[in-house]
């Protein structure tokens, strides 16, 4: 099964830059790349921000950018979105029984959950009581199958200084739900902060960032104020199959200089 992820699109409406970076152009390029050279692709995943500040006119930007991509979507929440705006311009994605944007697929491969950690006015992630017992839900129903997690904010602490108090708010009962399925959790997709990131839980759950399809920061883990900085759209492809799951980035407009040689082996 193919993947592919993007994250923190931030878009605004039509020629409006945000941060040093143009957010409608750093998408439009990589959903033209994604639809040239992922057409088998089974699934489109956008791990939220989707844009900068929910306008109606960005979400509309946003349904015009996807209109090409034939396969499936989930397109889950950021801190930088607004439900109802959302809802309004995507009256068809599936939510839950309490209107929040969460859903799950079954694979071959184990069920993908998609979770809404978005909260009006709030900049961390919340996954409160409501939340849960769909999540509870959709655990149980999932059985001894593994899954795989979509969420846009880090429900572990991703270690990076600016991030600090804009984590998830839950006092970790994500992650304690999540390492008591007894069919495991084959890895954890998140957004949020801009950069890539890769790592295990305490728990032993390993987890991974993309980077921002928009402006990302310079890394500097150590400050709280971190540089902005631009750079090429980008994206994730993520093979999921009996081998298990990997994830490639990939960065758009790369200027190519020689091509390698068929290496015969061993």
């Amino acid at each position: 099964m193919k993947i592919i992820q993007l994250t923190d699109s931030h878009l605004m409406p039509s020629g409006i830059v945000v941060n040093g970076v143009d957010p409608e152009k750093q998408l439009r390029a990589a959903v033209t790349d994604i639809v040239e050279k992922h057409a088998d692709a089974d699934l489109l995943v956008m791990t939220g921000d989707l844009c900068n500040f929910g306008d109606p006119e960005a979400y509309a930007l946003l349904k015009d950018i996807l209109a090409p991509v034939t396969f499936e979507t989930r397109l889950l929440l950021g801190n930088h979105d607004k439900r109802p705006q959302f809802r309004e311009a995507f009256p068809d994605h599936p939510v839950d029984e309490n209107g929040y944007v969460q859903s799950f697929i079954d694979t071959p491969y184990g069920r993908l959950l998609f979770l809404d950690s978005h909260e009006h006015g709030v900049i961390g992630g919340i996954y409160g009581a409501d939340r849960m017992g769909w999540l509870d839900a959709a655990l149980e129903g999932a059985g001894d199958v593994p899954v795989t997690v979509f969420i846009h904010h880090p429900p572990i602490d991703c270690g990076i200084a600016h991030f600090a108090h804009i984590g998830m708010h839950d006092d970790g009962r994500v992650m304690a739900r999540l390492a008591a399925h007894p069919g495991g959790v084959r890895h954890i997709v998140f957004g949020h902060i801009h950069v890539p990131l890769s790592g295990t839980s305490r728990e032993g759950i390993a987890f991974s960032s993309g980077q921002a399809c928009s402006h990302r920061f310079i890394t500097e883990l150590d400050r709280p104020d971190p540089m902005w900085t631009g750079g090429h759209p980008c994206y994730r492809v993520i093979s999921l199959d009996e081998v298990g799951l990997r994830a490639y980035s990939v960065e758009v407009g790369q200027t190519p200089t020689t091509r390698a040689e068929l290496c015969a082996g061993p």
